[in-house]
């Protein structure tokens, strides 16, 4: 990796991919927040919602990651059309988040309250009839399930070629298609999978490259490669760089819901014990302690009743455990495996390799 005296700049920021990505996605929510309010003046709360949600300031990697595939591939560096069609992504991430925290109880969502836990307090406030719990959960999925329609909307009116279109539309899909068994198989493992057995390291690493690795960087890579028109060769060399980068930023991604800052995460500490994510590094820690904490862990893990002193006693079991310096030492492997694949890739634009390697370290190198 490079030192950080040579490295290049933020690559979301370069070339203002950020402001056009949040300016393409405001534009788009302006036009459905009027189809909404045509509607029904009682969709205000559910526009309100949807907007501060998409338009808070993400990280955006994956837009980033598609329209630096598309400049690698010879796509031009202006035009609206990839910054709509990178903006669509966004909207997939936020359906898979309002999901995601309603699936997980989440209380919290970058700071915030997360979208279910918001309309029970606007059910409370309003001092409506039934069950608010239900009611916020009921519309965290029925807005999750509206932004995932309208992610294919704002992908096929991007204003690109129709036939580039079409041919990105395939992976496109398999990407919404694997995120999806991903979490199906991320939420069965807690209740239908054995940490101690010796399949447990494999369906973790299963559960990574479908809910987050491939999702994250490599389809995004290989959609803006096929939007610009790239061949075979272009696209296979964004997977060898993609999928480890996906999964050593997933890692660390891990490493951040046990170890990290609520203030740098937006989550509160510890946040994937008390969820009960049954993460690789889980799944190294079961293997790395004395029987009897491994088994406290994997019974108390994600219990209902987890209070912040268990929190961090877990989390103190898992540190012990020598888990944290193996995925470390694996994220170090799967960057030299990405950044070696990135190296020979035959990109047509230098600025795309470099940027690309800027996004790598700004996905993988982030603090507790």
């Amino acid at each position: 990796m490079t030192s950080s005296s040579n490295r290049p700049a933020n690559p979301i920021d370069v070339e203002d991919v950020r402001e056009r990505v949040n300016a393409a996605l405001a534009g788009f929510m302006d036009g459905q927040s009027a189809l909404l309010g045509k509607i029904s003046p009682q969709l205000t709360p559910a526009v309100e919602a949807l907007r501060d949600f998409l338009l808070d300031g993400g990280k955006r990697l994956r837009p980033a990651f598609c329209y630096w595939g598309w400049r690698g591939a010879g796509g031009a560096a202006d035009g609206e059309g990839i910054a709509h069609a990178a903006a669509a992504l966004e909207l997939l991430q936020a359906s898979a988040l309002v999901h995601d925290d309603l699936m997980d109880r989440s209380d919290t969502r970058r700071g915030l309250p997360s979208v279910h836990r918001r309309f029970e307090a606007l059910h409370r406030a309003s001092g409506w009839r039934g069950d608010r719990e239900q009611f916020g959960a009921s519309a965290a999925v029925l807005l999750g399930d509206l932004l995932l329609i309208w992610c294919d909307e704002l992908f096929l009116r991007s204003g690109l070629d129709p036939a580039a279109v079409l041919a990105a539309k395939p992976v496109f899909d398999l990407m919404r298609t694997e995120v999806m068994v991903g979490q199906y198989l991320d939420v069965l493992e807690p209740v239908a999978g054995d940490s101690t057995d010796e399949g447990a390291l494999d369906r973790a690493r299963t559960v990574l490259h479908y809910k987050s690795a491939k999702y994250t960087i490599e389809r995004p890579l290989q959609v803006g490669a096929l939007l610009a028109g790239a061949g075979p060769e272009l696209v296979e060399a964004y997977g060898a760089f993609g999928l480890p980068l996906g999964e050593a930023f997933q890692l660390r991604d891990d490493l951040l819901g046990v170890f990290g800052d609520p203030a740098v995460t937006g989550k509160p500490a510890g946040d994937d014990l008390r969820e009960g994510k049954r993460t690789l590094l889980v799944a190294h820690a079961m293997r790395g302690l004395p029987a009897a904490d491994a088994r406290h862990l994997d019974e108390r893990l994600g219990a209902p009743d987890l209070a912040p002193e268990e929190v961090a006693r877990l989390r103190e079991l898992v540190g012990r455990s020598g888990a944290p310096e193996r995925v470390e030492q694996r994220i170090e492997e799967l960057m030299r495996q990405s950044l070696a694949a990135l190296e020979a890739a035959p990109l047509a634009d230098e600025r795309a390799r470099e940027a690309l390697l800027a996004l790598a370290e700004a996905a993988t190198v982030r603090k507790y």
